[in-house]
Formats: structure tokens, sequence, C-alpha cells
């Protein structure tokens, strides 16, 4: 379980332990790794996801503990927003935002899949974002890494589909935790926001039921649908969001959910 520390990643892993699962708790931090670690019973490990070396070693360190993972719930994310417009942002950006939310999952995979596939059984669920189906207003680079972190999670799909390994994709729209500005157990500041916890209820429903697309704002179904079936008014109406939500200037990712 990467990005295991805080938010989403915490809840999931709180959530899979009260089903039963021996939970491995991966972040950066490792004193918040601990601390979920400590509260679940489960194993602690830090590390950058966006280096591979340091990734693949602590993916093995994770193999060893129980002999083999069953499910990698990939989660590490973040969002930072764009100074203004989308090719403001500087490089370095843009390429951080593909190593964690694309390069990462892929690495995963492909140290975890060949032991998956030789059992025939396992599960990769990649948390992605509704902007990874819509577009994230105000962050064009995490809009892009999304839509490739959902693609890449068809790809592995379709590809392992028929080896035993099930794969799912995560797409919630805003959700209480500090990427968008709460700490963790805040309330959501209006009903377009959901907790942490929620997400991770849905995440656990979904993988029971083996759902490829797992939406917990079920909502962003329908908007899904909307953009497929009217690209041109999709684009229409989210200019004009757009302009109502920037009127005041560029701002940053937590503000920006408090104005759609």
């Amino acid at each position: 379980m990467t990005g295991a520390g805080q938010g989403i990643g915490r809840a999931i892993a709180e959530a899979l332990h009260a089903e039963g699962a021996k939970v491995i708790v991966l972040d950066r931090d490792a004193d918040r790794a601990g601390e979920v670690a400590e509260a679940i019973n489960g194993l602690a490990l830090d590390c950058d996801v966006t280096d591979p070396e340091a990734f693949h070693d602590v993916l093995e360190r994770a193999h060893a503990w129980r002999g083999r993972v069953d499910i990698l719930v990939s989660n590490a994310g973040m969002a930072r927003g764009e100074p203004n417009g989308a090719v403001s942002a500087e490089e370095a950006h843009w390429q951080q935002s593909f190593d964690l939310h694309v390069m990462a999952h892929l690495r995963a995979a492909r140290t975890l899949l060949p032991d998956m596939v030789a059992r025939d059984e396992g599960a990769l669920v990649n948390v992605a974002s509704a902007a990874g189906l819509l577009t994230q207003i105000g962050d064009a680079a995490y809009s892009a890494s999304k839509h490739a972190a959902v693609s890449l999670a068809q790809s592995l799909a379709i590809e392992h589909g028929n080896d035993g390994v099930y794969v799912g994709v995560v797409c919630p729209l805003y959700v209480a935790t500090p990427l968008i500005g709460y700490g963790d157990g805040d309330a959501p500041a209006h009903d377009r926001v959901i907790t942490a916890d929620e997400v991770a209820l849905a995440v656990v429903a979904g993988i029971k039921e083996e759902r490829f697309l797992i939406l917990p704002h079920p909502e962003a179904g329908d908007f899904f649908r909307m953009r497929a079936n009217d690209p041109e008014g999709w684009i229409a109406a989210m200019r004009r969001l757009r302009g109502r939500v920037m009127e005041d200037g560029p701002t940053d990712i937590a503000a920006l959910h408090r104005k759609i």
C-alpha cells in the first residue's frame, strides 16, 4: 500500500486491515508509515516511489515479509496546481507528476506481476482520480498523468485479466485529505467532498466485486458519459466553469475545490 501514511492511503490500509489483511504501509515519511503500521499491526516501509532502484528494493522487502503480495494498492500522489495555465508549470512539475502517477504504478506492477501470474492470482489497484476521466481545472500535469494512469490500468486489465490478476482503478472527485488542504479527520466543507473513509469503503467493495472502474463519487460516471457523448458541449461547459472559478486569478488546488 503506497502513500499510506495519511489521507486515502491510510484509510484504505485501515479498511483492508479490518477485512483481515496483513498490510504493508509504505510512505516516504517513515514516521507516518510507522504510526499507521503500529495501529494495524502491519509492516512499515519508507521509500520515495519515484526512485526506481529504491522502490524496487522496498517492494522486494515487502514480498519477502510474508512470501507473497496478494494485493498492491498504488496510491501515492500529489497535486500542486499551475501558476497560469496549462503551459505555465515547469517541466520538473510535469515530470514528477508522470513519475509519481504513472511510472510508479508501472514499476510496482513490473516487480510484482510475475509472481501473481505464476500463482494465477493477485490484484493491482491503482488510485487515480476523476481527473483521469475528466479534467482538473488548474493542473494540466495532474490531469494528463491521471489520464495516463487510467490508461495503464486498462492495459494491465486487458493483458492480465486471463492470468488470474484483477486490476482496478479508483477515480474519486474531491476527497477531504491533505492533498486539498484538509487534515486527517477534518469534516468535508461541502457535500461535493467525501471522506477518505468513504473512498476506502468503495475500494474494498470494488475489490470484492472485481470492478475495473471504482467510483467513490458515482456522479463521476455520469460526467464521464456526458463528456463521451458530447465532447464539444463538455468543453464549452468546462470553459464556463473555469471562467467562474478563476475570476480572481490563478489559485492553488486546496482553494480551488471550494469554488467548484
